[in-house]
């Protein structure tokens, strides 16, 4: 039997009860169906006044192991829901190819919050920001630099329309309508802070509801001042806010939309942290006030973050305001769970707020017990490969092209090219993303960091022959505004030697991707190299590695990517899940743009991520 299609009524009709198939039931745990949705201005569940308390976590920034940890410690908070975004762009990494599997198998996620009594929240984008990697985007969508993102432009909309659909056959099953615990999906992602284009938003409003995705409440979700721009008329709107700006908010929601219930879509009790930025320390005080004060009005909340965790491998995002700002690899965020999902003083703080906001006579469940963290003497990294002895095969062409042309998305690239010397000159790369070294004949000549707006250096040698490489490092798309839609990574543009054009290029695409391949020897290393070494356990824990030893690069531990260190700070440290050790021998390989052999590493039973330095 055909499943029944989505509910599209202008808002004025809602305010009578959204009536979906009914079979009532009393808890997310059960798998009967339910009924959730709008009257006048309450959201019902099977027709009952509800007051959504929710909080955000993100299933890929948190170990599968861990799941069902993360979300009892949410009903332990007291929360009553859970809301997550969803990832296109680690599901679909070449295009027409999905990846459910292992820990991106969202629908399991959803599954463990139904079985540990929380409804959820799905956050499908196709545009999720969260401080991630272009905003969620698939990098390869810029491998045609014509193609508009978060646009009625079809070659944006075509797949966009298909990774919906892909998803829908995820997730549909799992709304309240079928006896899962998902309540809302909302329609894009504060899309009125990027466009006005109301033809947009209907157009993916219509691609979810075709996936199947429209039979739990749908809506959208906008800052205060942008709410005109990325509502639909027909949709129940959210408003996001930081501390301080509650009541403003929610004044400013309930004039735009009087007769429809009042919610934060984003409440954010804490913020992240960028490289060469102080860690973010927000006012718990404030947030606990101002909880208190959202919860008593009978208004909705969903906490942004709830539990922030790590954005793992190469998957941070990025700011470009009056300079590029990459976010750190912690996505801590000074959230009521800390990254590795221990309960801070502000969990505790939420935790006596919500407890009060129980129905009558109703305890919170007990805390459960965080795991063991461990720590781990110092071991040296005694194996070493140089980068230029783990090339591959070169990809010729006239001019410097960015990797998305070349089916990359993540990690680093190699430009050479031949020159006749002597030389000297100002070298300039233009549009130059992110990080680059630059060498001559293999020696270091100096390095460009895009933060700092650096993109010319002079450069000198008296070598007849020269090998120009220039090694760039993608640190992070620009994951909010308009500048999205250009953030190819690499050279983007050109090569000149006083404003001459350089020509005929060799290019070595470094996806990090082949870790089994690479040839580790005795042999010190030095400059651009990877670093193994083994270290013994009798039992595992989480632990955090301490980086400060090197510079900057990236680490893998048993094959798990960790993510970034970068010694200018604030992050120190690398969080390794305790379920990605092992009893006996484990692996750590490390690459280091600015690599020194025989390097330690130790393991911190907590985390160092408020610790700036200067790069030696």
């Amino acid at each position: 039997m055909q499943a029944p299609g989505p509910l599209r009524l202008p808002l004025a009709l809602s305010l009578a009860a959204v009536v979906f198939v009914l079979f009532a039931a009393a808890s997310p745990q059960t798998t009967r169906r339910q009924t959730f949705g709008v009257n006048g201005t309450a959201f019902v569940l099977d027709g009952k006044p509800f007051q959504i308390i929710s909080g955000e976590m993100h299933y890929a920034r948190i170990p599968r192991e861990y799941w069902h940890d993360r979300l009892r410690k949410a009903r332990a908070m007291g929360l009553n829901t859970i809301s997550t975004y969803v990832f296109w762009n680690l599901h679909e990494p070449k295009p027409g190819a999905y990846d459910f599997s292992g820990p991106l198998d969202v629908a399991a996620f959803i599954r463990a919050a139904q079985e540990e009594g929380l409804f959820v929240i799905v956050r499908p984008g196709p545009y999720v920001c969260a401080e991630w990697d272009l905003g969620g985007l698939p990098a390869w969508l810029l491998a045609d630099p014509d193609t508009v993102l978060r646009s009625r432009d079809e070659k944006f909309m075509v797949p966009a329309r298909r990774w919906l659909k892909r998803l829908g056959e995820e997730l549909a099953p799992m709304q309240i309508t079928r006896g899962g615990p998902i309540i809302a999906v909302q329609v894009e992602n504060e899309y009125g802070s990027f466009d006005k284009d109301t033809e947009y938003m209907k157009g993916i409003h219509d691609a979810l509801s075709v996936a199947g995705l429209g039979e739990a409440m749908m809506y959208t979700a906008d800052g205060p001042e942008e709410l005109p721009y990325g509502a639909l008329p027909d949709l129940p709107a959210v408003v996001n806010f930081g501390p301080g700006e509650a009541a403003k908010a929610f004044k400013t929601l309930a004039k735009f939309r009087p007769n429809q219930p009042l919610m934060a879509g984003e409440y954010w009790d804490g913020w992240f942290d960028q490289w060469g930025d102080k860690h973010a320390a927000t006012d718990a005080a404030q947030q606990e006030k101002e909880l208190a004060w959202i919860l008593d009005q009978g208004y909705s909340i969903n906490l942004y973050m709830f539990h922030g965790g790590t954005s793992f491998g190469f998957m941070n995002g990025a700011n470009l305001y009056k300079s590029y700002m990459p976010q750190t690899t912690s996505y801590d965020y000074d959230a009521p769970l800390d990254e590795s999902g221990c309960p801070t003083k502000k969990y505790f703080a939420f935790r006596d707020i919500l407890a009060r906001h129980q129905a009558a006579g109703a305890l919170l469940p007990p805390l459960p017990a965080s795991g063991p963290t461990i720590s781990i003497p110092a071991f040296t990294l005694n194996e070493s490969s140089r980068l230029a002895e783990n090339l591959g095969a070169p990809i010729p062409a006239d001019m410097p092209r960015p990797m998305e042309s070349l089916g990359q998305s993540f990690g680093y690239i190699l430009y050479r090219s031949h020159l006749k010397g002597p030389l000297e000159g100002k070298l300039a790369i233009h549009e130059m993303r992110d990080y680059a070294e630059v060498f001559l004949n293999g020696d270091l000549a100096g390095t460009l960091d895009r933060r700092l707006n650096q993109s010319s250096m002079p450069i000198h040698s008296a070598a007849m022959e020269i090998t120009l490489d220039i090694l760039v490092e993608n640190t992070g798309r620009i994951n909010f505004t308009k500048a999205l839609r250009k953030d190819r990574k690499g050279i983007t543009e050109s090569v000149t030697l006083d404003a001459h054009e350089i020509h005929g290029w060799e290019m070595y695409p470094l996806p990090m991707t082949a870790l089994e391949s690479i040839r580790f020897s005795k042999h010190p290393a030095e400059g651009p190299a990877f670093y193994r070494g083994t270290f013994q356990l009798k039992e595992t824990g989480d632990t955090f590695l301490d980086m400060r030893a090197f510079e900057k690069g990236a680490a893998w531990i048993n094959g798990h990517p960790l993510g970034r260190f970068w010694n200018i700070g604030p992050q120190q440290t690398l969080y390794a899940p305790g379920p990605w050790l092992r009893a006996g021998e484990n692996e750590i390989i490390v690459f280091d743009l600015k690599g020194r052999a025989n390097r330690a590493v130790k393991g911190l039973s907590s985390p160092v991520l408020d610790e700036l330095s200067i790069p030696q």
